[in-house]
């Protein structure tokens, strides 16, 4: 990694942890910047924000989401955690784990997009509404998204259901959310295959 990045990328967690631009600095223990290859990283998975244990931690997607994930990855798609860069849309806890509001996620947003440029991935994972519909300018729910390849400036954008709303959703039937998150990162699995 050159010195100039590097040395973006220590600027960039600085910022972020010294960040009062709105009110869930309030209430923070840690932010949650991300975590993940910050060279030479081809799929970025973008979630909402952190919840207690992320904010606890200061890692993204530890909880039980977070591990349901893992298992995703690595168990439907055989992709390992570790070669993907995991952040959120903002990178302080919102109280009680509700969704982030339009005015604390257009707070963080330069974070992710300097992310983001920094990252330069070929695929970026949206993880349920918040996200997608951030990042997209759209209103269209990820029912309606999910399992999609879209483009975002360039960038392939696939969204997948949030693992938190698998764990409200038990059912494993045919057509169930967690049947539609298998079947997606196979998907997602074939196209970081092409990639390579």
């Amino acid at each position: 990694m050159s010195t100039d990045i590097k040395r973006a990328w220590g600027e960039l967690k600085r910022r972020v942890s010294e960040c009062q631009k709105c009110g869930l600095c309030k209430k923070r223990h840690n932010t949650v910047f991300g975590e993940g290859p910050e060279i030479n990283c081809r799929v970025v998975i973008v979630g909402e924000g952190p919840g207690a244990d992320e904010d606890t931690l200061g890692r993204p997607f530890v909880g039980k989401a977070g591990q349901l994930l893992t298992g995703i990855l690595e168990n439907g798609g055989r992709i390992p955690r570790k070669s993907l860069y995991i952040t959120n849309i903002v990178k302080c806890r919102p109280p009680e784990n509700r969704n982030p509001t339009r005015e604390e996620a257009a707070a963080c947003d330069e974070f992710l997009e300097a992310q983001l440029l920094l990252l330069h991935p070929d695929i970026v994972v949206t993880l349920g509404n918040v996200p997608t519909q951030w990042l997209l300018k759209t209103t269209q729910g990820i029912t309606s998204l999910r399992g999609q390849w879209l483009d975002w400036r360039g960038i392939k954008l696939f969204p997948m259901f949030h693992p938190s709303y698998l764990l409200r959703n038990d059912s494993r039937s045919k057509g169930s959310p967690k049947d539609l998150t298998w079947q997606d990162v196979k998907l997602l699995k074939s196209k970081i295959d092409e990639l390579n």
